[in-house]
Formats: C-alpha cells, sequence, structure tokens
C-alpha cells in the first residue's frame, strides 16, 4: 500500500508535414519538455515503416533529422500509432493541428496504489480436480506486469521444473546495471524491460542512479514490482516466513506461467507517461495474455476519452488485442466513490483479508486477557508497569497517542496505553518511537479501525493496536488498582474459520464517480498482509516481505485470469472478466459467514465494497454462462456516456464511431446491473453465451433490492447445437415514494449445476424541487 506517489511523467509525439521551421527556429530559446503525440490506430502493419514515418513527421517539425536525435524519446508503432519526444511548447501546439495527429498531452502524475492466499482460495498443489491442475498451473500463459522491476535472484522466479517457452512470445530480456539478460532471464522470467527515457526527459537534469539507490535496468530497488510479479506468477519457494511469521510455501496464482517484466517505476514510484505507453505498446507485441497494473491517478477521475489518463488508452488498445488487463481499484478507502481505473475493459479489483490473523496476547495483571494485534517478534516482556497515557493531571485534559512527545519521561520503563483521536498509522509508529526513546517497554494503541497488521511489525519492542472497547476494558483496569501490571507475548500466526474476512478499510468504495452506471470495483482478492518476494536487504536477507494495498490485490486477479486463459484460450478479456464476477463468494469461503466491510463503522459488504464478492477460482473455470463484449460493445459505451465523435475517435481510432443513436449505458453487457436514477420504471437488456453444457436449461433467480421490484423475461434461458447466445429483459420499477440512497440485490440464472450471479445496484432519485 505505502505512501508512495507514482508519477506519470508524459512525453510528446510529433508528428508529419514540413515547415515548421519557423516554429523550430522561434523557440530555440525555449524550454523543451516531453509531449506524447498519439496517433491512434495503426493504418498499416509495417512496424519498420512506422517508426521511419515517426522520425520523418519530429524531422519537419524540428527542421533537420539530425535535430531528432536528442528528441525522440519512443516509436509507438504495435498497439496503435504515435511517439514521444521532448519540444517545446509551441511546438507541440502547433503539432497537435496536423493532419493524422489525434492528440498532443503532456506528463502526468500518478501513483502507486504469498504463503496462505492461494491455499484460501482453493488453490492448493495437491489438488487434482482444482483449476491449478486443469491448467498445469498456467505453464502456457504470459503474465505482464507493470511496475517496479523485479530482483531476479529471488527463488520465486527459479524455472525448475518448467517446459519451453511459449512459441507465441515475441519479447525479450533487456540488460542494463547489475541484470545481465542472458544469466538473469529463464524459463520463468522470460521478458524484462525498462523503460526511462520519458522519466528522464521530464526530469530534465542529469540522473545519478547510484545517488539515489537505482538501477538503470529492470531490476527492482524498490520491492513493490518484485512482490506483485511472485504474488501473480511466482514459482512454489518452500519454507517462507518473515521473522518466523506466516511460514508455508509461498507461490504464485499461476505458478507456471511465464513472467514478463516491463519497468516503468523510478525512485520508488516516478513513471513517464510517455513509458507506460511504450510499456503497453510492446507488451502488446509481445504476446502477453494477462497484463496486472498497480498505479492509479488522483482524485477527480478523468473522462476515458480524456488524455489526462493514458492508462484508458494504453487498456483500450491492450483490451482489444485480446489482452486481459487488470488494475486496482485504489487505497482511499473506505469513503465513498472513491474507486479508481474504472474504465468498463478493465478488472478493477479491491481488497480483502485472509482467513490469517496475528493474534498478540496482553495479559493483565488481575489475569483478564487480551488479543491484540501485531508483528511483534521479541521477547515476553513479562509482567511489567502498566502506564495509561492521558491521566496528566484534572488541567491538561484529554491526551492522545499523538501528543506523546520526548519530553514523557513517566513512561519509562512501563508499557503505555493511549486513544488515539485521528490518529493514522505513521503518527501511531511515531508515538511507539517516541516511547522507544525514552525507555518504554512497549505501546498499546487503541484505533476504530486496522489497516494491516504487517505495520506494525518489530523485533524487539511491541507495538499492539487493539479496538476501543479492549482499550476501555484495559484503561479501567489501570484504574481499579494502584499498581497496574501488564505482560505482552510474542506474535503468534493463526489461520482458521475464526479468522473472518473483511474488505479492507483502506480499499477504494464505488460507486463509479465517473460513470455511475458501471460498477466498480468489479471483484475483491486478497491484498492485506500478503508474504511476497521483495528486494533482500541486511535486516531481511531472505527477500520476502508483507505487503497490503489493492496492489497486491491485482496480481492476485491477475494470476487466476491466466489460468482462466490457460485453460480458455479462445475466451475474451470480457468472458474472463465475467466468468471471475458470476462465480464469486458473497460469504466466506470457509465459515459462510457475512463478509463485512472494515471503516470507522464496520458493516456488511456490498457490492461498492467487493463488486460480485470475493473471487472463487475453481468456480470461475466452469461458469456455465459469460456475459460476452467486445471492442464494438466498448465503442457504444463512450458513445451512450455521451462523449464527442472527435473525442471517442481519438482514443479507438475509428472515424465513425457512433453508428447508431440511443445507446444507453444501462445496457453495456457488463456482468452487473446498476441503476444510478430510477425514477420509476427501466427496461435494461443483457445477452449470455453458454460456455457449458450444449444442451441446457436455466431459471432466473431474482433477489430484488428493498423496495423495487425486479422482472426478467423470459425466465428461463434454453440453450443447444443451434442456440449458444440470447439475450433477456430486465424490468426494473421503484415502489419508492421519495429519493432514496442504493438498495442491492441480485439476480441469479441457475440450471441447478451453475450459478450465474450478477449484483443489482439501484438508487430511486426524483428531481430535486427547490424554492423560488
Amino acid at each position: 500500500m505505502r505512501g508512495v506517489t507514482w508519477f506519470f511523467v508524459s512525453a510528446v509525439l510529433l508528428l508529419h508535414t514540413a515547415s515548421l521551421n519557423v516554429v523550430a527556429n522561434r523557440d530555440d530559446n525555449t524550454k523543451r519538455e516531453a509531449y506524447i503525440v498519439y496517433m491512434g490506430e495503426r493504418k498499416h502493419s509495417d512496424v519498420e515503416q512506422l517508426t521511419k514515418s515517426h522520425h520523418e513527421m519530429l524531422a519537419s517539425v524540428l527542421g533537420s533529422k539530425e535535430a531528432t536525435t536528442g528528441s525522440m524519446i519512443y516509436s509507438y508503432r504495435h498497439g496503435f500509432s504515435g511517439f514521444a519526444a521532448k519540444m517545446t511548447r509551441s511546438q507541440a501546439k502547433y503539432i497537435e493541428g496536423l493532419s493524422g495527429v489525434v492528440q498532443v498531452f503532456p506528463n502526468r502524475i500518478y501513483k502507486l496504489h504469498t504463503t496462505r492466499s492461494w491455499d484460501y482460495l482453493g488453490l492448493t498443489t495437491y489438488s487434482t480436480t482444482n483449476l491449478l491442475h486443469d491448467t498445469n498451473q498456467g505453464s502456457d500463459a504470459i503474465i505482464g506486469v507493470f511496475d517496479t522491476g523485479v530482483w531476479p535472484e529471488s527463488e520465486s522466479f527459479s524455472d525448475k521444473g518448467l517446459g519451453p517457452i511459449p512459441p507465441k512470445w515475441k519479447g525479450f530480456c533487456q540488460s542494463g546495471h547489475l541484470f545481465n539478460a542472458s544469466r538473469h532471464c529463464n524459463k520463468k522470467l522470460i521478458g524484462a524491460r525498462y523503460f526511462i527515457d520519458g522519466f528522464l526527459a521530464s526530469l530534465g537534469e542529469p540522473f545519478n542512479a547510484t545517488e539515489n539507490n537505482e538501477f538503470i535496468s529492470p531490476r527492482d530497488s524498490d520491492g513493490h514490482g518484485t512482490h506483485c510479479a511472485s504474488t501473480a506468477g511466482g514459482s512454489p519457494v518452500r519454507n517462507v516466513s518473515y521473522d518466523g511469521l506466516a511460514r508455508g510455501t509461498a507461490r504464485g496464482g499461476a505458478p507456471g506461467a511465464r513472467l514478463a517484466v516491463y519497468k516503468v517505476g523510478w525512485l520508488g514510484g516516478v513513471v513517464s507517461s510517455s513509458d507506460i505507453l511504450k510499456a503497453f505498446d510492446e507488451a502488446i507485441h509481445d504476446g502477453v495474455d494477462v497484463l496486472s497494473i498497480s498505479l492509479g491517478i488522483d482524485l477527480p477521475l478523468y473522462p476515458e476519452v480524456d488524455k489526462r489518463d493514458i492508462i484508458y488508452y494504453g487498456s483500450f488498445h491492450a483490451v482489444a488485442n485480446g489482452v486481459t488487463v487488470v488494475c486496482s481499484a485504489g487505497n482511499s478507502g473506505p469513503g465513498y466513490q472513491t474507486v479508481e481505473d474504472v474504465a468498463p475493459w478493465v478488472v478493477t479489483v479491491a481488497a480483502s483479508t485472509i482467513d490469517r490473523a496475528y493474534p498478540t496476547p496482553i495479559m493483565l495483571g488481575n489475569n483478564q486477557t487480551f488479543a491484540g494485534q501485531s508483528m511483534y517478534v521479541g521477547k515476553d516482556t513479562g509482567y511489567v508497569e502498566l502506564f495509561f497515557y492521558s491521566e496528566r493531571g484534572p488541567i491538561s485534559g484529554q491526551l492522545y497517542c499523538e501528543d506523546i512527545t520526548a519530553n514523557d519521561t513517566q513512561v519509562t520503563g512501563k508499557v503505555v496505553i493511549c486513544f488515539t483521536a485521528t490518529g493514522t498509522e505513521s503518527n501511531i509508529l511515531t508515538a511507539a518511537a517516541i516511547v522507544r526513546m525514552i525507555g518504554g517497554l512497549g505501546l498499546i494503541a487503541t484505533k476504530k479501525t486496522f489497516q494491516a497488521t504487517s505495520t506494525y511489525y518489530s523485533p524487539s519492542f511491541p507495538c499492539i493496536l487493539v479496538t476501543y472497547d479492549v482499550g476501555s476494558q484495559i484503561v479501567a483496569y489501570f484504574r481499579s488498582t494502584k499498581d497496574p501490571k501488564v505482560r505482552l507475548k510474542p506474535t503468534k500466526t493463526y489461520i482458521g474459520k475464526q479468522a473472518s474476512n473483511y474488505i479492507a478499510s483502506f480499499s477504494s468504495r464505488g460507486p463509479n464517480s465517473l460513470s455511475p452506471a458501471v460498477l466498480k470495483p468489479d471483484i475483491a482478492a486478497p491484498g492485506v498482509d500478503i508474504l511476497g518476494a521483495y528486494v533482500p536487504t541486511t535486516s531481511n536477507p531472505s527477500g520476502y516481505f508483507f505487503e497490503s494495498g489493492t496492489s497486491m490485490a491485482a496480481p492476485h486477479i491477475a494470476g487466476i485470469a491466466a489460468l482462466l486463459k490457460s485453460l480458455h484460450p479462445n475466451w475474451s478479456p470480457a468472458a474472463i472478466k465475467s466468468a471471475i464476477v458470476t462465480t464469486a463468494w458473497t460469504t466466506d469461503p470457509h465459515s459462510s459467514e457475512p463478509i463485512f466491510a472494515k471503516g470507522d463503522i464496520p458493516k456488511i459488504a456490498d457490492p461498492f465494497d467487493y463488486g460480485g464478492g470475493l473471487v472463487n477460482p475453481n468456480a470461475a473455470r466452469n461458469p456455465g454462462l459469460v456475459y460476452d463484449m467486445g471492442t464494438r460493445d466498448y465503442v457504444n459505451y463512450l458513445c451512450a456516456m455521451g462523449y464527442t465523435k472527435s473525442a471517442i475517435g481519438q482514443l479507438t481510432g475509428q472515424t465513425k464511431p457512433c453508428l447508431k443513436s440511443g445507446n444507453s449505458i444501462l445496457d453495456v453487457n457488463l456482468p452487473s446491473i446498476t441503476v444510478p436514477n430510477l425514477k420509476e420504471s427501466v427496461n435494461i437488456t443483457r445477452t449470455v453465451t453458454n460456455v457449458g453444457d450444449r444442451n441446457s436449461k436455466y431459471r432466473a433467480v431474482v433477489v430484488p433490492p428493498q423496495g423495487v421490484v425486479v422482472k426478467v423475461n423470459p425466465t428461463y434461458l434454453v440453450f443447444n447445437a443451434k442456440v449458444k447466445k440470447t439475450s433477456f429483459t430486465v424490468t426494473i420499477t421503484t415502489l419508492h415514494k421519495a429519493s432514496t440512497e442504493y438498495f442491492f440485490g441480485s439476480l441469479t440464472w441457475t440450471d441447478e449445476v451453475h450459478e450465474v450471479k450478477i449484483p443489482i445496484s439501484v438508487r430511486t432519485e426524483f428531481p430535486q424541487v427547490y424554492g423560488d
């Protein structure tokens, strides 16, 4: 998760025509910056000719071929056409008016958004009946990862036992600083590239990689990219733990899949949009099946056709070329309408926990015992004095963890308990550091909701979180005796049904603020305290580390998507997404208890927390029916959004994108139904494709949202050798007499073997009436 910011710096694309010499000469003394010149769909497939034409266009702008040498950054020539280059603002403006140029845009700023999780999801390696077994662990699939690179020496990237590289692979490995392509790549890590030219162009000054602890190569200096790659497709590594915690076998979701790493992140999070667009272009050419992208842009969101969010552009072309694109939902939860990466053609992933907890015993002098949450691996403190940080006399008033300073020497030799007001994780860690510095023996901090336990890892100083009610009981004991004592014991790893599943409080929530009728997030996957490969350090030589965030959830789905693609090579990205969404769990897979969503006020999770639910990989392999879509459906969506034909054409490369009028967003063939402004009644159409038994009959089962009537016509769907695809209509009518918030229900098609379930979200909204 971390508060690291990914900066998407753009580059410039320049295009043809002559006589820009006047502009070039006029701007000689003006600062040059990086711009992207986007030209849409390729006009032909000759990549060498495309590259030549890009250079000729740039030369015509700058005045000579020689001038292009230090200006051209990238030529985009596989998934789409265009290039990136350095130029002045007036040159960029001139270029935008040239024939064949779709758009010219500058840089944008983006941000960064396992030993147990796969067993928890049912993908055990010893089973002979699950998705892993059916796909030979995904050995034919190729997963691309856009991130901070890879630490190739990690055992997670061993190719032991893997067969030949799939013949569809067209990519390669790139040597660089401390990265040797022939030595560090293998049959597991089949691709490793780095894209830095856009970053350097935007930096505008010399970059010293050594001083910045960075490698100008695919090698990861941060750890985030290594963690994501190992989670998606890492090889099995036995007996992995972090200081004894979470011990088990670390592996990716598709342990037999091949990995292609595209390093676009520098300095722990600086990313140029021209670099990521080039990574999309190359990944499409290289032959990846799935892309895992844990990046996002700050709210408010830009429309899908807006040049300021380059992920929309790259992902649209990737999906059009059959690549499933998986994105993290963002870490801005639990706030309403905070979900990011909301294009309907990508899979947007929320973060959940698994059935693993890290209880840390807190034993009071009166024999009461409580379980806090921490990752304390030090020694048993024995019984020591307990001090409540607030009891400081009648004048000082209420004090909180955030108020602890180095002057509070009364905590020396004691374990401190304190309450947080609006304290963040960093506030608590700062308080713990201060208590430790002035001789305290430990900190018990009360907090309304927890983000991730691994945040509070410590090999020697206990920093333990408890809820307000537990904290109040500890304080009640403190006030009841003249000699309060407490004993803190090391953390243990607990796995089992009693460790309930919930959506993480940091996981960004719906509804979709850009297009409320498109449900986001789509699905939830484990993203809290995930143990994965990392950059080794002197304090962590094993190179495995806990991370939390939707950045960790996205590669879980990427690994599952790779398995599904391996099992069903002809499935489209939309079919894979549908299979994942319609078969998801909406209760805990082991205890059958409801899935909760953490926040200031915990609640039972709904589609705005987890989309279709918690991913169920084994059910997704045989969903029965899928809600399929292709490029034309996505173009129709853009038309229904009311974007101009020109803007849609710029994104899609189509000269006449909107073939008919009257497209409704509600009819986009998504595996969900969301009605954000129901007034009376609305008819919605969906189409399903049979991917199960050829002769089958499905019955509609409706759970209507409160105060809403849902009717399906027809109520039965019959498939045979001639009928593989059929449509149905859903009529939704409100019974409410005033505007409401969202209520939730579902529609399930069942043939008594499969249950194809989609969420229904409805808000009644009548026109507001204002006085004079």
